[in-house]
């Protein structure tokens, strides 16, 4: 497994991480076995931003005697009182499900403390009304909280929370199509989101990747926008290759899912190689560089993705 060092501090974060949305439909079995064996792997950095509230006792039976391998992503607004994924932005009712939530993963520490979920900006000034960011600040200082994090669909929210707190890392959702404008998520065009990417790389901010697969969608022909299927290392590729990227978090549902995420580890060139965008004729190919490398090679050797890269983040 390869590793990134956090910007922010000296953890090294293994490239592909786990979504937990979907495990929680599995078997408590199952979810164990699989956990175990991702660490196992060498994964060591978990998104705990679950769609079942069965999924942390599973990670925490899973990480007993294994805590320090591990770094877990909490946010704060998942609400599971139900049983499932909600989203609340009461402070009593975070603070319940945070302390409900380091019972059922048996720590009492959190790596990344997430601000969750602010796409708007009416969001943002609820978690600030209701004293939810205080909260969190508040965790940090005592050290209960290691690391200060934000989870976004929108640009302009994410360079609004840098301006006013001291972020370590971002989730956010990177893949080709909302890159280029198609889909739900793609908010922003492909300067605004590039010229964040660059801005957090900047300031030394992480990002933790969510979504490169569009839910699924790029992985399906007549479901892609591009009307063309992408491979799961095609689209890993593709995310790490953006400026800040420290792990790309695929969701999985069971153990076949982590079997096939994990064979990324021995994907060849050819088969990491988005190139293919090129030629989809909903991408744009003039303007700001990606770094796609769609370009190379160069008749003169030249790394021409790194070199615009590196320029990028000089001129900022």
């Amino acid at each position: 497994m390869e590793y990134r060092k956090l910007p922010h501090g000296n953890e090294e974060i293994s490239i592909i991480g786990l979504g937990t949305s979907s495990i929680g439909a599995t078997s408590e079995k199952e979810a164990i076995q699989t956990i175990k064996d991702a660490i196992e792997a060498g994964i060591n950095y978990f998104d705990l931003a679950s769609g079942y509230a069965s999924t942390f006792k599973a990670i925490g039976k899973a990480i007993r005697g294994q805590r320090e391998k591990v770094y877990l992503q909490i946010h704060f607004g998942a609400n599971y009182e139900t049983g499932e994924y909600g989203w609340t932005t009461n402070l009593n009712k975070i603070k319940q499900s945070v302390k409900w939530q380091l019972e059922n993963l048996q720590t009492d520490y959190i790596d990344f403390g997430f601000i969750h979920c602010i796409d708007e900006e009416a969001d943002l000034l609820k978690m600030e009304e209701t004293g939810v960011i205080d909260y969190i600040l508040e965790l940090k200082e005592k050290g209960i909280i290691h690391h200060l994090g934000l989870s976004s669909h929108t640009p302009a929210l994410v360079h609004k929370v840098l301006d006013k707190y001291p972020l370590d890392m971002v989730m956010f959702s990177i893949n080709p199509a909302y890159d280029y404008k198609q889909g739900d998520y793609a908010i922003g065009d492909v300067d605004e989101r590039m010229d964040l990417y660059r801005r957090l790389e900047k300031e030394g901010v992480a990002i933790s990747v969510m979504k490169a697969f569009s839910g699924g969608q790029l992985l399906d022909a007549d479901k892609s926008p591009f009307h063309h299927a992408l491979t799961e290392a095609q689209c890993i590729a593709y995310a790490l290759d953006k400026p800040a990227v420290v792990t790309v978090l695929p969701g999985i549902r069971n153990h076949s899912d982590l079997e096939r995420i994990l064979k990324y580890e021995n994907a060849t060139d050819e088969e990491k190689d988005y190139s293919i965008l090129a030629s989809f004729k909903q991408v744009e190919h003039t303007g700001t560089c990606v770094y796609c490398k769609h370009c190379h090679p160069c008749p003169r050797g030249l790394d021409i993705a790194l070199i615009n890269k590196y320029y990028d983040l000089a001129m900022l």
